[in-house]
Parts: structure tokens; C-alpha cells; sequence
């Protein structure tokens, strides 16, 4: 046993000790990466036809190499983040941010950003591509 509290433990949540408890188990930082898989013929594409699995390993793997699994941060797998035209894609929460065409070369520098607080610029999904990206998907049919 870990030693957690179980979620019957702590719902409802009538104590401010039991919310402190429940809110000391979440992390920093939530990444959320697109591995979506569509059929090769689908005009959209998709994230998993550019390894974004291989970046979703590499991703976890340095997390947890540089020891920030525990506290700081979370890589989980998606389904699709509606930025096909920008895959491989990264959600970054609670910051709510975008990274984009992401290729496993690109994880340490992610994980840099982490540490320092600091997103990397060059990857990070801006307002116009990820408008854009939205309206291709909505008016190619």
C-alpha cells in the first residue's frame, strides 16, 4: 500500500484538511499528448502517423529520468486536440497552452521549459495556427 488516501476517504469533501490532502497529490503541470489514429486516406491526418507515441514515451521517460513524476509533472495520452494541422500535439495545463509539431528531439528542451517555468516559444502553438487549424477542420468539408 502507498499510503494515499483513497478517494472515498476525502469525498465530500467537508474538511479543509481532507481538500489539502487531495489538492497535495496533484502536480504542477498536466501534459497531454495527441496520440489520435485515423485512416491514412482521412484528409485530416492525424498525430499518430507522426510518432507523437514515440514522443509520449520519450516525454514520460524524461520526466521521470530528471525525477519530476512525483510533484511536478504528468505526461498522459489524449485522443485528439482538434489541432490536427499542427501535430504532434502537446496540451500543457493548468498553463493552457499548445505545443506543436513536436518530435521526440524536441523533449529535453520541453522538460528544460518545465524546469524553468519557462515554455519553449518556437514550439508553442500560436493564436492565429491554432484558430486556423480550428477553421480548416470546420470548412473543409
Amino acid at each position: 500500500m502507498s499510503g494515499l488516501p483513497l478517494a472515498a476517504d476525502l469525498w465530500p469533501l467537508t474538511s479543509a484538511s481532507a481538500y489539502s490532502t487531495l489538492t497535495s497529490l496533484q502536480r504542477k503541470r498536466y501534459l497531454f499528448v495527441c496520440i489520435n489514429c485515423r485512416a491514412e486516406e482521412n484528409p485530416k491526418g492525424c498525430c499518430a502517423a507522426k510518432d507523437s507515441e514515440e514522443v509520449y514515451r520519450a516525454l514520460k521517460g524524461e520526466v521521470a529520468a530528471r525525477g519530476l513524476a512525483k510533484l511536478e509533472a504528468r505526461v498522459c495520452t489524449s485522443s485528439c486536440l482538434d489541432q490536427c494541422a499542427t501535430g504532434v500535439t502537446v496540451l500543457v495545463e493548468p498553463d493552457h497552452f499548445f505545443y506543436g509539431r513536436v518530435t521526440v528531439a524536441d523533449v529535453p528542451e520541453i522538460v528544460d521549459g518545465l524546469i524553468k517555468g519557462q515554455p519553449v516559444k518556437r514550439l508553442v502553438v500560436t493564436a492565429d495556427e491554432h484558430n486556423g487549424a480550428r477553421w480548416d477542420e470546420r470548412h473543409r468539408r
